[in-house]
């Protein structure tokens, strides 16, 4: 098949749409609904993002896209006991693949609410089985087993939007795309990430462990598929706060710290012990908890609307006991998709247990980055390659 008509482009009154090939057959196959122009959007940035996570390290990948930019992604290791909690997978089983997209969607689980899932290998039944509780409007894998096929085929009554694509395809080397009538062409950015890029470290402190090359990669890559300006921080192998598609750099730096300490927040004892109501739906837990750690809490308890979601009053978590709770994270990895302008950047995310910098090098004040960067004791290295994505 070489076309495939839409319903419509990006809004409903942009018509007619449809995705084609200009040679060739196109590398995808819709196994069970009906995807829109911005499903396939989500699905081909984010299958590029999986298949080149599993090409640099050797593991399962998965992410969980949202307006062409992802909302997490994570490499395929075993789900600690918190993590199974924060991420409301207790009782499910866990394959590698499993595990991917459960970190990879509970990174933010705000923002992958009706997401678009990728996954780097075959989508398993354990797979399908998380994914199927979840709010989510689609998928994109290289294979599907049959018995992960017919659960993903109940979601949505049965229009859950099912695509697999030919892991072998690969792209002309040039592309195209229109603009107000006119026509950009460029390369192909088959720029490939790996290890190499993380040996140029300009900065005093020059121990880099394994594990710390491996969530550097991921930033890097999850940068690379991501709407700029944008700034990732990493922990264990899954993003932890994604800062996309901001005009300042340090704006960036902000909303991906912001939604780093969030995750951190989310494992505090006082949010692991919230007695929700019964039968909650997953969404309005996701949303409570949200509400829960954020600044506005105290102010939802004045008005009593806790009683719709929890069986108890729950004590509120002071500004003093998250700043407490924030300030044990460490071990962070940060990646940026062009140069730190200013040391400000540093101080930001050092707050957030940043250890680990990698972005592109190249500002006027490459110094006073390195400098602050020294004064924390922070790895930095410069990777010399902008990856920028529009």
């Amino acid at each position: 098949m070489r076309e495939l008509e839409l319903k419509y482009g990006c809004n409903p009154n942009q018509k007619p749409a449809r995705i084609y090939m200009d040679e060739g057959e196109l590398p995808i196959t819709v196994l069970n609904g009906k995807p829109g122009y911005i499903n396939f959007m989500d699905a081909l940035n984010s299958w590029q993002l999986v298949k080149a996570l599993k090409k640099a390290t050797g593991l399962p990948a998965a992410a969980s896209f949202k307006h062409v930019s992802p909302a997490g992604a994570a490499l395929g290791t075993p789900l600690t006991e918190v993590e199974k909690q924060i991420y409301f997978a207790d009782g499910f089983d866990t394959s590698p693949i499993a595990c991917a997209y459960i970190k990879a969607r509970g990174a933010d689980r705000l923002c992958s609410y009706g997401d678009w899932a990728a996954l780097s290998d075959v989508c398993d039944e354990a797979t399908a089985r998380f994914l199927a509780m979840e709010v989510s409007d689609g998928i994109i894998a290289p294979g599907y087993t049959d018995e992960a096929l017919a659960i993903l085929k109940t979601k949505k009554k049965g229009n859950y939007n099912v695509v697999q694509i030919d892991p072998n395809y690969e792209p002309a080397p040039i592309e195209t795309r229109h603009i107000y009538g006119i026509t950009f062409q460029q390369g192909y950015n088959n720029f490939e990430i790996n290890e190499s890029l993380l040996d140029n470290i300009v900065t005093e402190n020059k121990e880099l462990p394994e594990a710390a090359r491996h969530d550097l990669l991921l930033a890097l890559l999850t940068l690379k598929y991501t709407q700029s300006n944008s700034v990732c921080y990493v922990k264990n192998g899954q993003t932890i706060g994604v800062g996309a598609g901001q005009q300042s750099r340090i704006h960036c730096t902000r909303l991906a710290g912001s939604k780093a300490d969030n995750w951190m927040l989310r494992q505090h004892p006082k949010v692991l012990g919230l007695q929700f109501v019964d039968n909650i739906r997953r969404p309005n837990r996701d949303n409570a908890i949200d509400v829960y750690i954020s600044d506005e809490y105290e102010d939802v308890l004045a008005e009593g609307v806790w009683q719709e979601t929890f069986k108890v009053k729950p004590e509120p978590l002071t500004r003093e006991e998250k700043k407490a709770w924030i300030a044990q994270m460490h071990g962070v990895s940060v990646g940026s998709d062009a140069f730190f302008p200013f040391g400000d950047n540093v101080e930001r995310a050092r707050k957030s247990g940043v250890e680990y910098i990698a972005q592109p090098g190249g500002s006027i004040r490459d110094d006073n980055v390195i400098e602050t960067c020294n004064k924390y004791g922070i790895v930095m290295a410069f990777t010399g390659m902008r990856l920028f994505h529009h």
